[in-house]
């Protein structure tokens, strides 16, 4: 599978996930120029975690988002439907409690968490507001929401150039850096396609959250997008 245009099969991009596993964070942090590393801060100061919170860290992938909230006292469940990545995951960081999931089907009573996050998958998610709405079903009344996920640059200029690296220059590096590379064409697409700011708002509201908020960062490259259940 190489174009987002086509239907995002769920075993398909397992597929892909499992090939990029290994050496899945080396290649994120080139891809990004180590603004990634950035982004995850920006993540975790709007989740906000407190000591003895329940958190659900979905497409969590090797647990390098989570390990933070496990850091700062919270109880962290890092959820992924990538047995590889899990795996992966669970030899570096074996105290955290990896969990298998499909985020259309979340393995998690209703009302379990006092907040829950997804950075960089919802995008891969084959019905995005039916994961939306598993997310608000598995969080607390009241709970918190955090989507970071790769958006649309808000500068013209910088847009231009922004998806001329995003379509040409991002699977070359992927050809030098990744098990997998054929996986971050996929990728490219996918974020082409993906809505803006706004639209993805409107996605997450219509999945039920409420008081959905926007911020930009890297001028629009990422979003946080933030709203309580």
């Amino acid at each position: 599978m190489t174009r987002a245009e086509l239907d995002k099969d769920p075993n398909d991009v397992r597929r892909m996930f499992d090939a990029v596993a290994r050496r899945y964070d080396i290649t994120n942090d080139v891809l990004s120029m180590g603004q990634d590393r950035r982004w995850r801060k920006d993540v975790i100061r709007a989740v906000d975690p407190q000591p003895g919170e329940m958190i659900l860290d979905l497409a969590a992938g090797t647990g390098t988002s989570s390990q933070p909230f496990a850091d700062a006292g919270a109880t962290v469940v890092p959820t992924d439907f990538s047995i590889g990545m899990l795996k992966v995951g669970k030899q570096a960081k074996p105290r955290l409690p990896f969990t298998a999931g499909d985020g259309t089907r979340l393995p998690f009573a209703d009302d379990t968490f006092d907040a829950t996050t997804i950075s960089f998958g919802l995008r891969n998610i084959v019905d995005t507001v039916a994961g939306l709405a598993e997310m608000q079903r598995v969080t607390k009344p009241g709970g918190r929401l955090v989507v970071c996920e790769f958006s649309h640059p808000t500068n013209g200029p910088f847009r231009a150039v922004y998806m001329n690296y995003l379509m040409k220059a991002l699977p070359s590096i992927a050809r030098a850096v990744s098990s997998s590379p054929d996986a971050y064409v996929y990728l490219a697409e996918s974020i082409r396609a993906w809505p803006d700011q706004q639209g993805l708002a409107r996605l997450i509201h219509q999945a039920g959250w409420k008081n959905c908020e926007v911020r930009n960062l890297t001028g629009g490259i990422v979003a946080l997008h933030r709203a309580t259940a």
